[in-house]
């Protein structure tokens, strides 16, 4: 069996939906492509509850333990960095690039979700971008379509290519209901491609329950996920 790898999810700025596209995407992978391995969910640093507790209720099918899904965990919702402090202590990098590797070692295809933003603080030091990039993570950027989209879009294809990672494609997020005038004048697609020289895999419709997997499952069928998995011909940002 080929191995498909691994892909981390980054968005545009906070809340503009990464956790959905993750279920969505997750959602699909065990109801369509099972026949092409064991799934895993991956959440780095995570402040507050949310990410975490989300994926033991929807997947707990994947036999994944509170440590495999999410090896730091943060108290407050806040910066990690502002949370760690608060609590006193130190993010370990290697102990969350430990537990990735040990699951990519057991899984076929593991997605990894960011905190925040690409360019939000992981450490006093680093970005989620840093750390995409310290990894080699081929990336997938979400985006909400709302005003804004072509100028935040551009500007996180732009960090992504400062930091020299591979840019599989962009989600256009539909954040509340959409309609098609509202898509093509909010957030172009082929416009979006056209600037940024990487592809728009779709726009992932407004989900309001993140409990329904069918309803995940069908959402992600509307994205070109052809060129996930496997992953293959990478768009690379440098």
């Amino acid at each position: 069996m080929v191995m498909p790898g691994t892909l981390a999810i980054a968005g545009s700025d906070t809340e503009v939906g990464k956790t959905m596209l993750v279920l969505a995407l997750a959602a699909y992978w065990q109801q369509w492509r099972r026949d092409r391995g064991r799934l895993g969910l991956f959440k780095p640093v995570q402040s507050g509850e949310g990410d975490r507790e989300i994926y033991q209720h929807l997947f707990a099918d994947l036999g994944q333990t509170p440590e495999s899904l999410n090896p730091i965990r943060l108290a407050a919702p806040l910066a990690p960095p502002i949370a760690a402090e608060m609590e006193g202590q130190a993010i370990d990098l290697a102990l969350a690039w430990r537990s990735l590797t040990a699951l990519q070692a057991e899984r076929d295809f593991v997605i990894v979700e960011g905190a925040g933003g690409l360019g939000s603080p992981v450490t006093w030091e680093l970005t989620f971008a840093d750390l995409v990039a310290a990894w080699r993570l081929p990336l997938l950027l979400v985006v909400p379509v709302k005003l804004g989209a072509i100028a935040q879009t551009i500007a996180n294809v732009a960090l992504a290519r400062q930091h020299k990672l591979t840019l599989q494609g962009i989600v256009l997020n539909e954040i509340r209901p959409t309609t098609a005038e509202e898509r093509s004048t909010l957030a172009p697609a082929d416009w979006i491609s056209q600037l940024t020289g990487v592809p728009v895999l779709g726009y992932l419709p407004h989900l309001t329950d993140w409990r329904d997997r069918s309803d995940l499952a069908a959402a992600a069928a509307q994205l070109d996920l052809d060129r996930l998995w496997p992953i293959a011909s990478p768009v690379a940002t440098h």
